[in-house]
């Protein structure tokens, strides 16, 4: 790749797909890994529905948990600005949408363009204030391992390279470009052997904790 217009159509094109194939065999087999732990039977008399306590359960703890919000409320706080700014900006941003488009076919109303940038302006600076508030804090910097620092990163360099590549900050600009795309390639390429993982995985674990409890009749 002579060319930063080369760099471009090869991120578009052979390494996306080969992204694109990890990332859907890692998340199948993950789920199945999930899947093929079952569980005992339970020969104890229903007392209650499934359905509905799973559900809820899966809004209930969603929402931040009073205990939790008064112990750490940065920590709780900042987590919540971070994932919901990650997800605007990766679902409700115009461009990201008429990709999805042409690829899928699927589209959706998105956001304003200046709003989006201001969200992810949001995003990046909370997210370099929890990397270092986990490196100053003891307890946290002891509890956190490399993987927890690569899940920073994957999630971090998206961020910052379409901000950049937004305000072409970086010439030529299709090697900006070529930059964000690596860089959401190599997330979905770590997506589905780390922690992020819990994207996923929350769903069920969160209505199945629900649906068990529901069954028993006590509240989850």
């Amino acid at each position: 790749m002579n060319t930063s217009v080369e760099f471009l159509a090869w991120v578009r094109g052979p390494a996306f797909d080969v992204a694109l194939i990890i990332f859907l065999l890692g998340v199948l087999i993950r789920l199945f890994e999930v899947l093929m732990l079952g569980r005992k039977p339970d020969y104890s008399e229903a007392r209650g529905d499934t359905l509905i306590p799973g559900l809820k359960t899966v809004l209930t703890r969603t929402l931040p948990e009073s205990g939790s919000l008064k112990r750490s409320p940065f920590t709780v706080i900042g987590g919540y600005i971070w994932h919901i700014g990650f997800l605007i900006c990766l679902l409700l941003f115009i461009p990201h949408i008429e990709m999805l488009n042409a690829t899928l076919g699927v589209s959706w109303p998105g956001l304003p363009n200046h709003i989006v940038d201001a969200i992810s302006a949001v995003t990046i600076v909370t997210l370099i204030i929890m990397l270092v508030d986990r490196l100053i804090h003891p307890v946290k910097r002891f509890l956190s391992d490399t993987e927890d620092y690569l899940v920073w990163v994957a999630t971090f360099l998206p961020m910052l390279t379409g901000y950049l590549a937004f305000h072409r900050m970086i010439d030529p600009y299709p090697l900006v470009l070529g930059l964000h795309i690596l860089s959401v390639e190599f997330l979905m390429i770590v997506f589905p052997f780390t922690k992020l993982m819990h994207a996923i995985t929350f769903l069920i674990a969160r209505w199945f904790n629900g649906a068990i409890a529901g069954r028993r009749g006590v509240q989850s």
